[in-house]
């Protein structure tokens, strides 16, 4: 039985190594995020996790696989990627100001 996993971990695992290649999947977006705090190898594990859990949908509800994409974070909170981009601008001893675009 050990063995069986072992050979469905290192499938996953280069599924995963070739997942987070593409720069423009979400699967790519979240290692980077997570291997931003944690490292490069749990983010790799984190990744293998939501590719087994994305496999297991696809097989028991019948369903496509649906990336996200790579922007789906920025998508999601707008905010966060503003404060993230005033705090570097900050860092690089610049100041910055956003002001929405009129609607034409």
């Amino acid at each position: 039985m050990a063995e069986a996993f072992g050979h469905v971990k290192r499938v996953l695992g280069t599924a995963a190594m070739a997942a987070i290649r593409d720069k423009t999947s979400y699967l790519a977006a979240f290692f980077r995020r997570i291997s931003a705090r944690r490292g490069g190898k749990r983010a790799l594990v984190a990744v293998m996790h939501k590719l087994a859990i994305a496999i297991w949908h696809v097989l028991h509800d019948k369903t496509p696989y649906r990336d996200l994409g790579a922007d789906y974070f920025a998508k999601r909170d707008p905010e966060r990627v503003m404060r993230r981009m005033i705090k570097e601008a900050n860092s690089l001893g610049l100041t910055v100001r956003f002001e929405p675009i009129p609607a034409v």
